[in-house]
């Protein structure tokens, strides 16, 4: 009988060619390119994250592949499609610690049951490890950006096209334009 040694984070530094990869139940975790209008919406929404930056003394916005370690029993590891983290700057090391708000964009596969339950238990994840607001963005079939918060994580708020998306109290002030994904 041999037994399954569990994987590291330093697992997830030798992912090949830097791929994306989260580490969960003791797996790494390889997470397949996205498409066009998915990419393009979370490069929009770090674009605005970035201007957000410049306005606050503290706290850093964060592009997809960006590794947060984070320390649950059966996930280590969270890498989301754009973010904005309060803490130290780890230069080319893995964030430690979970980000405070959090995007995650639906790609093809992203739908379904299975899907569902995938994401869920993420955005649990991430409410469990600190993070105060997850987004999930839907850009491919309904158009909307659902809004979680760690104070009340199993009610959404739902923003649609002509309406602004917020991600209060992670972020003060700062509002995004639903309709800016689809430019």
């Amino acid at each position: 009988m041999t037994t399954r040694v569990p994987a590291t984070i330093d697992d997830l530094y030798e992912v090949p060619d830097h791929g994306k990869a989260e580490l969960i139940d003791g797996e790494v975790i390889t997470m397949s390119p996205t498409g066009f209008r998915p990419g393009r919406a979370a490069a929009r929404i770090l674009a605005s994250l970035l201007q957000f930056e410049q306005q606050i003394p503290h706290g850093y916005a964060l592009g997809d592949n960006v590794g947060f370690v984070i320390d649950l029993p059966n996930r280590k590891s969270v890498s989301p499609d754009a973010a904005f983290y309060v803490g130290p700057e780890t230069g080319g090391k893995f964030v430690q610690g979970a980000p405070i708000f959090a995007v995650e964009v639906r790609s093809d596969g992203d739908y379904g049951m299975a899907a569902e339950r995938a994401i869920m238990r993420k955005r649990a994840d991430y409410f469990a490890a600190g993070t105060q607001i997850v987004w999930d963005v839907d850009v491919l079939r309904d158009g909307v950006v659902h809004v979680y918060r760690a104070s009340d994580p199993t009610q959404r708020t739902t923003y649609s096209r002509d309406e602004l998306a917020e991600a209060e109290p992670a972020l003060p002030g700062w509002r995004y334009a639903v309709n800016d994904l689809f430019r």
